[in-house]
């Protein structure tokens, strides 16, 4: 099979994650892997898409370990040579509680951290070697990972808005700010750098890092001897899952649309969002400056 398309989704054995191999299952010519931390989840993901119709693939993947990540590398490339489709889709969410000491509330800070932005970075420098001219990289943000949640206008605000939005950010530049964040939640003193006062802050620091590292994946990408590979970040609605607490507006089906939608941007076009950051609606909203649409 070496040199066909393949398409790969972190953490899909539920909620969007699955319904985005479904969507891809339809609509790409390749195969298409479900992968889950837990493989009997995974596999039983893959038996009900089956029962549909559908022929997802599946491989194990568990992004916080890392040799997980290194034997898919190996084996996508030596199946199949390459990737041309990777979906970030893994994620984690814990709410603070007020109650939280602050030693829980750093520990639990820096797992949703490590996951969500740290660990998907890393899935990224291990598998993007893989990527073929004309791969798409879809990175699931979010509402809460837009910068305006960097709320306010005090210096500290603005200055960590501004440190985040540089286009000229850097990826060192970026892991240190997270570091930074880490340590100022472990003295209690993230709010004094500018990070809000929220239950989930977390969540916050985590999709904002995931938004401002696709950016500049994006900028890398445009000068890459490979051609036209792009990479955008999704907000893909406030949608009815387990991390939503099942209290979302949207169907796991409507959380995907945005996803499949970019994971599969026609060749070549010129009109193709790149580095965007995309709401579920498929808009283009900016980044940097806003507004975010009302609709969640």
């Amino acid at each position: 099979m070496a040199g066909s398309r393949v398409a790969v989704v972190t953490g899909a054995n539920q909620g969007i994650g699955y319904a985005t191999v479904k969507e891809l299952c339809k609509t790409f010519v390749g195969s298409v892997y479900l992968t889950s931390r837990n493989e009997n989840l995974g596999r039983a993901a893959v038996e009900e898409l089956e029962k549909l119709g559908l022929h997802p693939k599946y491989h194990q993947l568990d992004i916080d370990d890392e040799f997980s990540v290194l034997r898919l590398r190996d084996y996508l490339k030596a199946t199949y040579g390459g990737l041309d489709i990777l979906v970030n889709n893994a994620a984690m969410l814990i709410l603070a509680k007020d109650e939280d000491s602050r030693e829980l509330f750093a520990e639990n800070t820096r797992s949703v951290v490590q996951t969500n932005f740290f660990n998907t970075f890393r899935v990224c420098n291990i598998l993007f070697p893989l990527l073929r001219p004309h791969a798409r990289v879809v990175n699931l943000s979010s509402s809460m990972g837009h910068i305006s949640q960097i709320e306010g206008q005090s210096e500290a605000a603005t200055t960590l808005r501004a440190k985040f939005s540089s286009p000229d950010l850097s990826y060192e530049e970026l892991l240190k700010l997270m570091n930074d964040f880490l340590d100022a939640v472990k003295r209690g003193d993230h709010a004094d750098y500018g990070w809000p006062r929220k239950n989930w802050v977390s969540y916050i620091a985590s999709k904002i890092a995931v938004s401002a590292m696709t950016r500049i994946q994006q900028r890398d990408f445009d000068v890459d001897p490979r051609e036209d590979i792009i990479v955008n970040h999704v907000h893909p609605g406030y949608v009815n899952t387990k991390m939503a607490s099942f209290k979302g507006v949207l169907t796991i089906e409507q959380g995907a649309v945005a996803p499949a939608w970019l994971a599969t941007l026609p060749l070549n076009d010129v009109t193709n969002p790149k580095g965007a950051y995309v709401w579920h609606d498929k808009t283009i909203v900016d980044w940097v400056n806003g507004p975010l649409p009302a609709q969640y």
